[in-house]
């Protein structure tokens, strides 16, 4: 019969549900779950206003990309099309560091920002999130980051005509002619240019020593002598954003750009697109929950939860009956004596134990040899002498070994002394 008040299908489910949900819990704080959502009004992969990319991303997904957002730098590391979009406030040197880590692993274009927008208020039901006003344009300064390219702000075209690009052999408009955005150096090499004056519009580093030959396919200048490094991958630059924004991405001539030049990027290689996050400042720094969820230490974390669920079955299933739990203190003489003793050995008293056990011994002797009970102790000791030396002349004499006993402050010499005593109490009363 099972006194418990719960049988132990229903503990192990109880505690099997909490490990889950504790495991579920970490993985989920791990994995980013916790993390805040990127604001729709964003210049970012997920912004949904006039500047933001969130089309450029749907697009390429529907065009069979493998399309990703990058939350930390470790994810900068993993081969694809890498895309930047920084702030016009970011830090040249976190973008130059974010275009390191992946320059080895595949291409990197850096859409620079131009507009500075507003959220619109939800008043009716036809703003929807994420929609913003433009204010107006201005370009950053990121001093440090690839200074020899000079950039300008101006208009393409007046009298409200649209501005016209072409580029990889497509042509397209802008949605705003007013302040267009280019690049000029000596180092890059045109991508897409403006139809009126041949302003470059976007372009790529043509001698630092990347794998330019898909981008030489489709550039509208000659290419330039690569450096040193052959490692490196393409690093392309689009001065201005509203050839790929959602602004931009209205004219199905730009989209069409998009990939032209994702696919001359990679040149045949894997299409794989990651939008970074890092940079408009939704990244996550990689805790221990994200690394132990994470090969290689994924395999880690199973085996330690393996470990865990046999820990808990030989729990639930021990061998035999519990084994029931004794009393601290013994019944019985010896035990008695033993837990006396212990106490006496704890207590560091062994030197008292002496004289009251050879008095003991010598009271037993009376008792047992009907010795009379007016004598004192040194002619109770005598008459016992008398005695044992009528019986066993060679013996020790009981005033001696009483007299050792008494005397006795180690452990050896008391139980010398009582093994003495209790042979001569042996031979008197045998």
């Amino acid at each position: 019969m099972n006194d418990s008040g719960f049988s132990p299908r229903v503990v192990l489910g109880l505690v099997l549900f909490g490990a889950f949900a504790f495991i579920a819990l970490l993985w989920m704080i791990g994995s980013g779950m916790a993390d805040r959502e990127p604001n729709a009004g964003g210049a970012h992969a997920a912004g949904k206003g006039l500047n933001g990319y969130a089309a450029l991303a749907k697009y390429m997904d529907k065009r069979g990309w493998e399309v990703s957002q990058a939350r930390s730098r470790g994810a900068l590391k993993q081969s694809g099309l890498l895309v930047l979009t920084p702030l016009h406030w970011t830090d040249a040197d976190e973008i130059e560091a974010a275009v390191k880590l992946h320059r080895q692993a595949g291409p990197t274009v850096v859409i620079m920002p131009k507009w500075l927008t507003a959220p619109l208020p939800r008043r009716t039901l036809k703003v929807k999130e994420g929609w913003v006003s433009l204010l107006d344009a201005d370009l950053p300064k990121w001093q440090g980051f690839h200074d020899e390219i000079s950039v300008d702000l101006g208009p393409m075209r007046g009298s409200g005509k649209t501005a016209a690009w072409y580029g990889a052999g497509i042509e397209g408009a802008l949605p705003v002619s007013e302040k267009v955005a280019s690049g000029e150096s000596e180092d890059l090499v045109a991508l897409v240019a403006g139809d009126e004056d041949g302003r470059m519009l976007a372009g790529y580093l043509g001698n630092d020593g990347g794998d330019t030959d898909g981008l030489d396919e489709i550039a509208l200048d000659e290419g330039i002598e690569p450096g040193e490094d052959q490692m490196l991958q393409p690093l392309i630059f689009v001065f201005e954003p509203d050839l790929f924004n959602n602004y931009g991405l209205s004219d199905f001539a730009n989209a069409q750009l998009a990939e032209q030049l994702a696919l001359a990027a990679i040149d045949g290689g894997e299409k794989k697109l990651i939008f970074d996050m890092t940079l408009p400042g939704y990244g996550r720094s990689e805790n221990l929950l994200t690394l132990a969820f994470t090969p290689p230490f994924l395999a880690a974390t199973l085996c330690l939860l393996l470990a865990a669920a046999v820990l808990l079955w030989r729990a639930m299933n021990r061998f035999g009956p519990p084994l029931t739990v004794g009393r601290a203190l013994a019944f019985g003489k010896h035990e008695l004596v033993a837990n006396a003793a212990g106490l006496v050995r704890r207590a560091r008293r062994l030197h008292l134990v002496g004289p009251p056990y050879a008095d003991a011994v010598r009271e037993r002797l009376v008792r047992a040899l009907a010795l009379p009970h007016r004598l004192d102790h040194a002619q109770a000791e005598a008459a016992i002498d008398r005695a044992l030396a009528s019986r066993a002349p060679d013996a020790q004499p009981f005033s001696a070994a009483a007299a050792a006993m008494r005397s006795a402050r180690r452990p050896a010499d008391l139980l010398r002394a009582a093994l003495t005593l209790h042979s001569l109490e042996r031979i008197l009363t045998r």
